[in-house]
């Protein structure tokens, strides 16, 4: 099958950055939402921001959850991701507006699934989340955030109060051109399954954890 040229024999240029494709209505369980879909033309993945209200430009109230398969919809206790995407969707609905982004493509922090269960798998006999992902010979953390601020950006966000623990994501995306104006602790409880978990993410990771110091009767 030939491929299609462009004028003059030449390829048309390939496209880059993110594209908004798609605006629908969502209700949900915590509220009716406005979900905006997008193509990301680098990676190719499809992503989604879920936009409660009129968020405006200031000041958003704005979560970055990255894809959790396990967490997200098999409720998996390994981790807390579930608890704070639907901490978050809560929150925005109790604030009147915000954005959630849902990033696909950050599975296992961006080793993918098959890779996150092997760590997984490793750390079951134990190893931590990040020796686990060392030994594996991948990345601890691969995540990339360029597209979160595009979408933002597309919004019409120019800064937000990011829902989360993790000093990497407000970096990355002041880097990126989105002004962190205050960052807004997600902290779940935690539970016998996840303390080892979250504990290294607080000592290996720098995530702002300062709720465990509570429950050191945990394993």
């Amino acid at each position: 099958m030939t491929e299609k040229v462009g004028v003059l024999g030449k390829k048309p240029p390939r496209r880059t950055g993110v594209e908004r494709v798609v605006n629908a209505p969502l209700p949900t369980v915590y509220g009716k939402f406005q979900a905006v879909g997008y193509l990301d033309h680098d990676r190719g993945d499809e992503q989604v921001a879920l936009v409660y209200g009129d968020p405006g430009t200031d000041r958003v109230l704005t979560r970055l959850h990255s894809e959790c398969l396990t967490g997200d919809a098999f409720g998996s206790q390994h981790c807390e991701c579930g608890d704070q995407l639907a901490a978050a969707l809560r929150a925005v609905v109790a604030e009147g507006a915000g954005v959630v982004v849902y990033l696909r493509g950050h599975e296992g922090r961006g080793i993918g699934l098959l890779a996150k269960l092997r760590a997984m798998a490793l750390q079951a006999e134990g190893l931590d989340t990040v020796e686990a992902n060392l030994a594996l010979g991948l990345p601890v953390d691969a995540r990339d955030y360029a597209v979160a601020a595009g979408m933002l950006q597309d919004l019409g966000v120019r800064s937000v109060r990011l829902m989360s623990n993790n000093p990497r994501k407000r970096e990355a995306l002041v880097r990126h051109g989105v002004q962190v104006a205050e960052q807004v602790p997600l902290l779940i409880p935690p539970c016998e399954s996840n303390i080892t978990y979250l504990r290294t993410k607080r000592e290996r990771l720098d995530h702002h954890l300062p709720h465990l110091d509570a429950v050191a009767h945990l394993s």
